[in-house]
């Protein structure tokens, strides 16, 4: 009887191998993907339990949870990522109210998104490319844009780079490899993934960092970026700063998925979440995400879990599809600048007496920056007809007299006297 037994388990463990042989030399050959033969016929769909986790560092209380977690930065590192915060906080606060006041024409504050900008940014090399969407100014700030630059953009005056051609916070700085924000959204992830491919081909040993909302997301441009960058393998990271809302939409009405983060594995890039309301848990995660791309030549997705505090823009009233409850909690109890500040507290590098003087340093600064630049000319009016065309067309031409006989005939109905004389 033990010998029938043992004679049918290895008849059992030969038909195992065969089966397994069987499958291996009987593998699907399809072009399109490398996968198995099943004959389980279901539908797959995304499990709530595989939600990916959010990796941080500090606990809402500024408090480090696990010491080895704590990137060695010197002390002089973590006070300007703590100044570059409150300072972009104050001039968030004068434009905004400037803009109110009829001054400038738009703005857009960064209130809840400063950790991710700064973290971000701070775990870059110098020379690393940004695409911003639009807020993105902390980035602008740690790399150190001067406030006399940031105030003639959003003024558009004479001493602006664009020459005034684009809308206030649209900021673009080639010193600082920052490339010029485009209103239209998502524009800047295809042309992130061809720069990456580019420092890729010159093997440079630079890295493109794209930032973009849970909105842009939503845009085709988003999955043809992704797609070029993976099948190209290009040094790239695509930043989201999923805050919640695209402007007034809440992401449950955007997508079904887990996030932006999970959307990854399906072409084929690597993906981390993070809170990004912790500075040092965005500043790790980028690190990570910029020696993998370095390293592998490819792609990485880092999603950043955040919340936008303020309006979505001067244009917007965020009240009107949110509770002021659900705003107040995150402008408080998970605020990222506070976290910081509690966290540099403990550590004796930040007082009461420091955030003081700061604050009074910081407006001061700003102000100056700003009363200048509402006293400088605006550009020459035929400044609008350049900067497109190499030469002036035929047509532009003709609209330039057009233009100058117009002004001789009614220019004293028009403010000529705050634009800049003619060359």
């Amino acid at each position: 009887m033990a010998a029938i037994f043992k004679r049918a388990s290895t008849v059992a463990k030969f038909q195992a191998v065969q089966s397994h042989i069987r499958l291996f030399c009987d593998a699907p050959k399809f072009p399109g993907a490398k996968t198995t033969w099943t004959q389980t016929l279901k539908i797959s769909e995304a499990k709530p339990e595989e939600h990916l986790p959010v990796y941080r560092v500090l606990d809402k209380h500024g408090v480090v949870i696990n010491s080895s977690h704590e990137p060695k930065l010197s002390n002089d590192v973590l006070r300007k990522m703590y100044k570059s915060m409150t300072m972009l906080n104050q001039m968030d606060n004068i434009l905004y109210e400037s803009q109110r006041q009829g001054r400038i024409s738009f703005y857009m504050t960064n209130y809840g998104e400063e950790a991710a900008q700064i973290g971000s940014i701070a775990a870059l090399k110098d020379d690393d490319l940004v695409f911003g969407q639009y807020r993105e100014a902390g980035v602008l700030v740690y790399r150190g844009m001067s406030l006399d630059l940031f105030m003639n953009q959003c003024y558009g005056n004479n001493l602006d780079v664009g020459k005034g051609k684009q809308m206030p916070v649209h900021y673009g700085n080639k010193d600082l490899h920052f490339v010029t924000i485009s209103s239209p959204l998502t524009t800047q992830l295809p042309q992130a993934a061809g720069a990456a491919y580019a420092f890729k081909r010159a093997k440079n040993g630079r890295v493109v960092i794209t930032y973009f909302g849970d909105g842009a997301a939503s845009e085709g441009d988003f999955h043809a970026a992704l797609n070029f960058a993976a099948t190209l393998e290009c040094p790239v990271i695509f930043f989201c700063r999923n805050n919640g809302y695209a402007i007034s939409t809440p992401t449950y009405e955007q997508y079904r998925g887990d996030g932006i983060a999970s959307r990854g594995p399906g072409y084929g890039i690597g993906t981390v979440r993070c809170d990004g309301n912790d500075l040092l848990a965005v500043y790790n995660t980028v690190e990570l995400a910029r020696k993998y791309c370095v390293e592998n030549n490819k792609p990485i997705i880092v999603e950043a879990m955040t919340y936008r505090v303020g309006h979505h823009s001067t244009s917007d009233d965020s009240t009107a599809y949110r509770p002021k409850e659900e705003i107040g909690m995150w402008s408080s109890t998970e605020n990222p600048v506070g976290k910081f500040r509690k966290y540099l507290e403990t550590r004796g590098l930040w007082s009461a007496e420091e955030e003081k003087s700061w604050a009074k340093d910081a407006r001061k600064q700003i102000l100056d920056a700003f009363n200048k630049a509402e006293n400088v000319p605006k550009p020459d009016w035929r400044e609008m007809f350049e900067g497109v065309y190499q030469n002036l067309t035929p047509a532009l031409k003709e609209q330039i007299k057009e233009m100058e006989s117009h002004l001789k005939s009614y220019g004293s109905h028009y403010p000529l006297d705050k634009f800049r004389a003619p060359k």
